[in-house]
C-alpha cells in the first residue's frame, strides 16, 4: 500500500503552472505533458521578442523532468521529493511525495572547499600570515558563516560539515605557520565550546584583551547549527571577504619596521599598484618586494635606512613605483 499513489498520477485532464522570479532568473513547475511544456517555452520566447525586445538563451533555457533530475535556481538544486517510508505523525499519511524540495549541489561544496585546499588536501592561506590572531579567526568565520546561512534551506544542509572541516583545518594550519608550532597545539589552545539551541557545538575561539574593565573581543570558528530551516532569512549578497587595507595606522603606531624589526624613525613606504610587483620577466626579486607582494599591501612599514635602500635601488634601475610616504609620530 506504501507504494501506491493516493491519486491518479496519470489524469489527462488535469494540469499545474507555478511562476517563481528573481531579478532576471526565473522559474517554472508544470505538470503535464512535455509538448506542452516545450510550447510553453516557445510562448515565452515570442513574448520576450516581440513585447519586451528581449532575447530568450535557449541554451540555459532547460526542460528537466522532475522525477528524475534537478533545476538549479540561485544556486540551489530544486528537486522533486519521494519518500513512501516518510509520513505525518498527526494523521498517518504520507507528506513528502511531490513535494518540490532545495538541495545544496556537491559541486558547489567542492568549488568552496578548493579555496582552502591544495592537492586535494586542507592547507595554510599564506596572504593572512601576517594578521593578526584575531582577525585571522574573524576572516574565516565571515566567510563561513556567510556560505552556510545562504544554504540553511537545503535539506541536506548537513553536507556543509565537510566545508567546515576543511576551513577549520586550513584556519589551525594558518594559525600554526605563522607561530611556528604544529597544528595538534594550536587546535587543543583554542578548542572550546558553546551551547546552541539544538546542541553543543565545538568551536575555536581567539581572546583579544582590551584593558580598562572592558570585557575582551571573542573571535570564534564555527558554531552554527547545520539544520534544516524551511523558513530562513537568506542573505541575498553572500560575499568572500578580505582582509582589512587600514593598518596602516597601527602599523605606524607599532613603531616596528617589517623589513629588519628595528624601531627607529619607521616610515611608510607606498607604491602605486600591485601589478607593479608582479611584472613579468623580472629578475629575482628584492625581500621588500616579496614581502608587499605577499601581504598584498601597497604599503610597506620600514625605518629610515631600509626605506632609503629601497629608494636608492629603485633609482639605479629608473623605475619609480611612487615615492610618497608619511613619518610616524
Amino acid at each position: 500500500m506504501q507504494t501506491l499513489p493516493a491519486r491518479d498520477p496519470n489524469d489527462p485532464d488535469f494540469r499545474r503552472l507555478r511562476y517563481v522570479r528573481y531579478v532576471d532568473d526565473w522559474l517554472l513547475g508544470f505538470s503535464g505533458p512535455r509538448a506542452e511544456a516545450e510550447q510553453i517555452k516557445e510562448r515565452l520566447s515570442e513574448f520576450l521578442h516581440d513585447t519586451l525586445k528581449l532575447q530568450l538563451s535557449h541554451e540555459k533555457t532547460l526542460i528537466t523532468n522532475a522525477l528524475t533530475q534537478s533545476a538549479r535556481f540561485l544556486g540551489y538544486e530544486v528537486v522533486n521529493q519521494n519518500a513512501d517510508d516518510k509520513q505525518c505523525r498527526r494523521l498517518h499519511r504520507r507528506c513528502i511525495n511531490g513535494a518540490p524540495g532545495l538541495r545544496v549541489p556537491e559541486e558547489v561544496i567542492r568549488a568552496k572547499c578548493a579555496k582552502y585546499t591544495r592537492g586535494g588536501r586542507p592547507t595554510q592561506l599564506a596572504p593572512r600570515l601576517n594578521d593578526a590572531d584575531f582577525s585571522i579567526v574573524t576572516q574565516y568565520q565571515a566567510e563561513y558563516r556567510g556560505f552556510v546561512q545562504y544554504y540553511l534551506m537545503a535539506y541536506n544542509v548537513h553536507r556543509l560539515w565537510r566545508l567546515h572541516r576543511v576551513m577549520q583545518l586550513s584556519l589551525v594550519y594558518t594559525l600554526a605557520d605563522k607561530h611556528r608550532t604544529s597544528a595538534t597545539k594550536i587546535y587543543r589552545q583554542l578548542k572550546t565550546t558553546v551551547s546552541m539551541a539544538h546542541s553543543t557545538l565545538k568551536v575555536l575561539e581567539v581572546r583579544q584583551e582590551r584593558g580598562d574593565g572592558k570585557p575582551p573581543l571573542i573571535a570564534r570558528f564555527g558554531g552554527i547549527e547545520l539544520r534544516w530551516q524551511k523558513k530562513a532569512i537568506l542573505n541575498e549578497h553572500p560575499k568572500e571577504v578580505f582582509g582589512t587595507r587600514s593598518e596602516v595606522v597601527q602599523r605606524l603606531l607599532a613603531q616596528t619596521c617589517e623589513l629588519c624589526g628595528s624601531t627607529d624613525a619607521c616610515e611608510v613606504h607606498h607604491i602605486r599598484k600591485l601589478a607593479d610587483l608582479n611584472k613579468p620577466g623580472q629578475k629575482e626579486r628584492p625581500f621588500w618586494v616579496k614581502r608587499m607582494a605577499a601581504r598584498r599591501r601597497k604599503t610597506l612599514v620600514a625605518c629610515r635606512k631600509c626605506h632609503e635602500e629601497i629608494h636608492s635601488e629603485r633609482a639605479s634601475k629608473h623605475k619609480d613605483h611612487g615615492t610618497d610616504h608619511w613619518r610616524a609620530p
